[in-house]
This record gives C-alpha cells, structure tokens and sequence, in this order.
C-alpha cells in the first residue's frame, strides 16, 4: 500500500513538471513568435514586391534594350527612377493634364475602374497629402457601443440629409485584423471627435485593442 502511494504520488508530481514545463516551453516560444513573425512577415513582404518590380521591369528593359547586357537589380534601379521622375514631373501643368486624362480613361473601365479607385484612394492617403486621406478620428454611437471610425468627408452628394434635416457625414469603420471595412454616412450628431492621432487608432483597431505594450515588462 505504501509503494502504491508513493507510486501515485510520484506520478502526479510528474504530470505538474511536465505541464509546467510544458507551459514554459510554449510561453518561451509564443514570445519568440511574437519577435519573430512580424519581421519576418514584413521582410517577405518587402522581397515580394521587390521581385515582382524586378521581374516586370527587367522584361520591359530587355524588350526596348535586347542586345544589352542586364544585371540583376537594374529593375529595381529602374523602378526608383521612375517613381523619382513622377513625383518632379507631376508638378509640371501638362502632366497634371495627362494624368487627368488618364485617370478619367481608368474610371470608364468597369472592372478596371473598381481596382484602380481603391487603390488610388489608398496611395492618396499613405501620402498625407493635404486635402487627402482621413480627416479625423471619431466615434460612432450605436446605442450603448462606441466603435472607432475615421471622417472620410463631410461633404457627402447625392445623398439626401437625415429625416430630422442633419448633415450627414461619411465614417470608414475598419474592421480588425485588416479584413475590411465599412463606409457609413449618418449625422453629424452621432458622431463624436477623439483626441487620437490616425496612426494609433488605425493600429487600435486592427489589433483589436490587444496591446503588447503591458508585456514590455518593467
């Protein structure tokens, strides 16, 4: 009876020091994956388009050049090149009329036209151009709920006001994790300004309020 006992007793200390350990082991490894993966997500991301811009622009170049030599990274080159040359260029009247006329073309497309206005509106926005992008964080009431959102504008056409004669105004509310959004429009009234800047409350709301600045330790 007394070797059972101890049998029983012995096992059940083994079982907690392997579920400790257990515990320790995948806690070591969920903090290394917490370090690991948005680095590694974003230098993947990075090579990605790099090669993609690479892979496009070196056929481009071995079309209008095809008895030159070409080396690995002359794509790239090329590429900041041209965005370089754009962004001089498109100060100048007569480019600013070529891309209206081009830009007029692209919103005649059907399929095209979908594709390039988003993502037109994204690249107006990461510029932080004046005039562009988000105009002010907010908070949406729906009833006892606050839910962030970003102005979009207040000049809202085509839409008639709200029954009680408000002026609506148009809110993106991101969803989180970066899988969509929505646009709403809805009076100005229920619509309430924070004092948070566009890029806290755009990370805010894609990570879906978990914040791995408590664990920074200290």
């Amino acid at each position: 009876m007394v070797t059972g006992h101890f049998l029983v007793r012995e096992t059940l200390h083994l079982e907690a020091a392997l579920k400790k350990t257990a515990k320790l082991v995948s806690g070591i490894f969920l903090r290394g994956l917490v370090v690991i993966l948005p680095i590694t997500l974003t230098v993947a991301l990075v090579v990605w388009l790099a090669t993609a811009a690479e892979g496009f622009l070196e056929g481009i170049i071995r079309w209008l050049l095809p008895d030159w030599h070409y080396r690995p990274g002359l794509g790239i080159l090329l590429g900041v090149l041209i965005v370089f040359a754009a962004g001089i260029l498109v100060q100048e009247p007569i480019t600013r009329w070529l891309m209206g006329r081009v830009d007029e073309l692209l919103q005649r497309i059907p399929l095209v036209k979908s594709i390039y206005l988003s993502l037109r509106d994204i690249a107006h926005y990461m510029s932080q151009e004046e005039g562009t992008g988000f105009k002010q964080v907010v908070a949406v009431r729906v009833q006892d709920m606050r839910l962030i959102g970003f102005v979009t504008t207040e000049d809202v056409r085509g839409l008639p006001p709200s029954p009680e004669g408000e002026k609506l105004v148009a809110v993106y509310l991101p969803m989180s994790y970066g899988i969509g959004g929505y646009t709403v429009y809805l009076p100005k009234t229920l619509v309430e300004p924070l004092d948070m800047s566009l890029e806290d409350a755009m990370r805010l709301t894609l990570i879906g309020g978990v914040s791995g600045k408590e664990s920074g330790g200290g």
